[in-house]
């Protein structure tokens, strides 16, 4: 009986209701999905390639952008190839392990983003608001420090959240009502007594990456626009190059927070499943090309390899 009643709390496969099982639904989804990929993937490459290869990018700013793109590449490959398997498969499972498994990595790429995010704001602020200090203030080995940082605090944030996920019974219940494993999905299948404890904990360590990084983010852009306003045209051009980055902050931050502090029975299934999309697959589709529409450094950059390739295929 205690061995059945172990199988019963801890279920070997979940299944994932997903999105519709109509043929022609899934067809359209499967081909939208992988152009979503292939946009995500081969952006973010040509944003690490350009800072990569052109010198005029090799800055503090560029560094972080750089490892930006890495992070939204491996953000997006957690969910999106799974969610794409599952578009033609009738009966769309994941073990228990590869659940936990994807909790963690979803979220150590997404709390090393948010941290990372933070970062690219306090390089503004030195950067316009300490001008003078910036290169002491912003050297490689502290570059270097600001990402190991990012990368720790998600994945230590992460690796918490996932086993305290992974100790959930469930009571023979193995329906998650999403399109992948998250946290808030496995909670509401969970019949843990403590499901309320749990939610607090697990949602305390993830406010504290997601909503410790907003908020240096929004104090840094205070500042800065508080010294643009302040010294005026000498320093307009400078926050010019902010725009994009906020736009990306926007996007990540306000997806998330709509999603993770909505109370998920107050929505539909369908505003569940889009919003969820939002922050897992088409915001790191759309940074680079943010980015690279409203840098004009990266469109020089973009420009000049451009060039360089044209040069050489007329050579051969």
């Amino acid at each position: 009986e205690s061995l059945q009643q172990g199988n019963l709390s801890s279920p070997s496969v979940f299944l994932l209701l997903g999105f519709s099982s109509a043929y022609r639904a899934q067809v359209t989804l499967c081909l939208c999905f992988s152009l979503i990929y292939l946009v995500t993937v081969l952006g973010n490459l040509l944003i690490m390639t350009l800072v990569w290869l052109d010198t005029h990018l090799h800055s503090p700013m560029y560094f972080f952008l750089g490892h930006l793109s890495f992070l939204d590449i491996c953000y997006s490959s957690v969910t999106l190839p799974k969610i794409l398997r599952d578009s033609f498969s009738l009966q769309k499972t994941i073990s228990f392990v590869g659940c936990i498994t994807q909790i963690y990595f979803f979220l150590c790429f997404g709390g090393s983003e948010c941290v990372l995010l933070a970062t690219m704001a306090y390089d503004r602020y030195l950067a316009i608001c300490h001008p003078l200090h910036y290169p002491a203030l912003m050297s490689k080995k502290m570059c270097h420090c600001l990402v190991v940082v990012s990368w720790l605090s998600g994945s230590i944030s992460s690796l918490i959240q996932a086993f305290l996920t992974a100790r959930l019974p469930f009571c023979g219940s193995n329906v998650i009502d999403h399109l992948f494993c998250e946290i808030p999905f496995l909670l509401k299948a969970s019949c843990s007594p403590n499901a309320p404890l749990n939610k607090a904990i697990l949602y305390s360590l993830a406010g504290t990456i997601a909503m410790g990084s907003f908020l240096l983010t929004l104090v840094s852009y205070v500042h800065i626009i508080g010294v643009v306003l302040q010294k005026g045209a000498g320093t307009q051009r400078a926050f010019t190059t902010c725009a994009s980055h906020l736009t990306v902050v926007s996007l990540f931050f306000g997806t998330g927070a709509i999603a993770y502090l909505v109370p998920h029975s107050s929505g539909s299934k369908a505003m569940d499943e889009i919003l969820a999309l939002l922050y897992a697959v088409i915001t790191p589709m759309l940074n680079p090309i943010i980015y690279s529409l409203r840098n004009s450094e990266v469109k020089e950059a973009i420009r000049k390899a451009l060039h360089r390739g044209v040069l050489q295929m007329s050579t051969k």
